[in-house]
Formats: structure tokens, sequence, C-alpha cells
């Protein structure tokens, strides 16, 4: 009879736990906001402005298994203007288990408005469209700066050399990035991330200074038994 009860209680928690799905995590970035409290070209009184934005994923041997990349613009903006990202295109990636990811944004001053938004419209296109890194240059154990995580993710979704054709040292406002492990996540127990920026700098004689804002949040997601 005891034999019968405990069967009958702990066999189903059992079969119960075995068959819970598994709640697996994945990162959103998502631009927020700009604003032009300053202007690169006093000439014209308006800069050409574009966004490029990636999510790159690491395992928990800090090798990068996968990326996904964003754009936004071209768009014309005034000294005191904040821009209209309309409905901006937010890129998600998974957290690798005992993994980390990192968001950048990257902001660009455009000389080519034709050549730049073609970039653009070529990026949306394979937007949240996941590729897998080459090479070495999104090593973890390498410091990298925004503009390099962001130019390594195009790189492996095949746009790297149109992208790099649009810029010199100049054409670059700005560069932000954060960088999200799955411990401090789920320790933290926080939905997103809002992340200020701010970019100032100066070329010849003309200055500049924007603000920027992105989300990053973290979302969980029930995962059936054969990850669908």
């Amino acid at each position: 009879m005891r034999l019968s009860i405990y069967s009958t209680l702990v066999f189903p928690l059992l079969l119960l736990t075995a068959c819970a799905a598994p709640k697996s995590l994945t990162a959103e970035l998502t631009p927020r906001s700009l604003r032009a409290n300053n202007l690169e070209e006093t000439i014209s009184r308006r800069d050409e402005v574009m966004l490029a934005y990636s999510l790159v994923s690491y395992d928990n041997h800090n090798k990068a298994i996968g990326v996904t990349n964003g754009g936004w613009g071209v768009e014309s903006i005034k000294k005191g203007q904040s821009a209209n990202l309309g409905q901006p295109i937010p890129v998600q990636l998974p957290m690798p288990r005992g993994g980390k990811i990192v968001a950048s944004v990257v902001l660009v001053e455009v000389d080519d408005y034709k050549a730049a938004s073609t970039l653009i419209g070529q990026i949306q296109k394979i937007n949240n469209m996941v590729a897998v890194p080459a090479g070495i240059l999104l090593t973890a154990t390498e410091v990298l700066t925004p503009l390099k995580y962001v130019s390594a993710g195009l790189a492996a979704a095949g746009l790297g050399l149109q992208f790099a054709n649009q810029l010199d040292d100049d054409d670059v406002l700005g560069q932000s990035s954060v960088t999200i492990s799955e411990a401090d996540w789920r320790k933290s127990r926080k939905s997103f991330m809002h992340v200020p920026a701010r970019f100032t700098g100066q070329h010849l004689r003309d200055s500049f200074d924007y603000e920027l804002t992105y989300d990053v949040a973290l979302k969980t997601l029930k995962m059936g038994p054969s990850g669908q």
C-alpha cells in the first residue's frame, strides 16, 4: 500500500519535472532616441547620419558563436533636432548558457547619401539573420571597440566591405557598447537596460554633440522539449 501511494504521488512529480519546459534568454537591442545638440557640418547646417548596430554572442569558453545586425537612416538632422526613428527595427540573439552578449551601436555621418541608403537597405534585409563570426576579430580576450564589433558583424553577414567603404576617420561621430553576461542578468532579474550615450568631438573648425539612447532587453522564452 505504501509503495502504491509513493508511486501515485512521486512518479507524476518526477514526470512533470522532467517534462518542464526549460527557459531560454533572448537579448534584444533597440535604438530609442537620437538628438543633435550641435552639428559637424556648420556650412550646410545639417548632418546626414545613420546608425549601425549589432549583437554578438559568446559561449562559456569566450568563443564568438553568433551575431545579428541592424541599421537605421539615412536621415538629415539639424542642430537642436531629434531624429525621427519611426519604428526602429530591433535585433535579437539568443543568450548562450553560461555565456554573454555584447550590444554595440555606431553613429556615422554620411558623405555619400545614395551608397549609405543602399547599405542600410541591405542591412535591414538581413535583420535578425544569425551569422557565424569568423576569424580572430571577435576573440573575447581582445579589447574591441564598438566599431570593430559592428564591422565584424557586418563582415560575417557579407556586408563588411560595403560598410568599410562608407567610413574614414572623420565619419564616425560616436560608438557605444555594453556587455551582458547570463549570470549577471539572472542575478539582477532586470528586464532591460536603458543605455544613454553622448558623442562629442571636433573636425577642423566644426564641433558636434549628439545624444543617443538605446535599450537592451532580456526576454525569457519557454522552449519545448524539442527546442521548438
